[in-house]
């Protein structure tokens, strides 16, 4: 199956890849500002809609995780590499960290206030997302929120483009698309973060970062 073999490589690219990757994302928040305001707006809207726990799903080396923690959520990370699983928990002993995946979380119904996948779908193939979305609504409570970044194509009306990354091929998508598909899964936008890039970026593409809210269940 195309979502296997793609889960399988970018496992193996990410084992192999830990160590060096861990070391170059260590303290990438300091000289992104922008980064630290989106996350530390996801931060505040997640605790005024509830008190439950927030899953930083793809968290690589943890790093994000407790950053999450510093700014008082209830944060846990979940990442199919085993070997950053292993590295997140050696950096950061008093953090939860679980291997899985984000096609079949490991996480019961609507237990979630918050959820962030920052660059962890870019390896998914475009027609397998939508199956992380559908998991993504499954474990939000009602009225949580999701955090999302990505790389946005050259040409928005592009719904995706294939791009060269270090460890397996990835994508980048048009924001407006994906707002699209979240919304097929009632997962409303609420707001966008779309980000120049910078001469240091290693990578010279429009970083995105969608803001988006579970439908509040029917009152009865």
């Amino acid at each position: 199956m195309i979502e296997h073999d793609a889960l399988s490589a970018t496992r193996e690219g990410y084992d192999a890849a830990a160590p060096a990757y861990a070391q170059l994302f260590r303290g990438e928040l300091r000289d992104r500002p922008l980064d630290r305001a989106i996350l530390s707006a996801f931060a505040e809207v997640v605790s005024a809609s509830g008190d439950g726990q927030v899953a930083d799903l793809g968290c690589g080396p943890g790093h994000i995780t407790a950053y999450l923690d510093e700014l008082g959520l209830a944060a846990f990370g979940v990442d199919a590499s085993s070997a950053m699983i292993e590295l997140a928990r050696q950096s950061y002993p008093g953090l939860r960290f679980d291997v899985g995946s984000m096609t079949a979380l490991d996480i019961a119904d609507g237990v979630l206030s918050g959820a962030l996948s920052r660059w962890s779908i870019i390896h998914t193939p475009p027609q397998e997302v939508p199956v992380i979305l559908a998991e993504f609504h499954r474990v939000l409570a009602p009225g949580g929120h999701l955090l999302i970044g990505f790389s946005a194509t050259d040409d928005p009306s592009h719904p995706t483009q294939l791009f060269d990354h270090a460890v397996v091929p990835a994508y980048r998508w048009s924001p407006d698309h994906f707002a699209a598909m979240l919304r097929k899964f009632e997962l409303a936008e609420v707001a966008r973060m779309v980000r120049e890039p910078q001469p240091t970026d290693r990578r010279q593409f429009q970083e995105v970062y969608l803001l988006a809210r579970k439908a509040q269940e029917a009152a009865v």
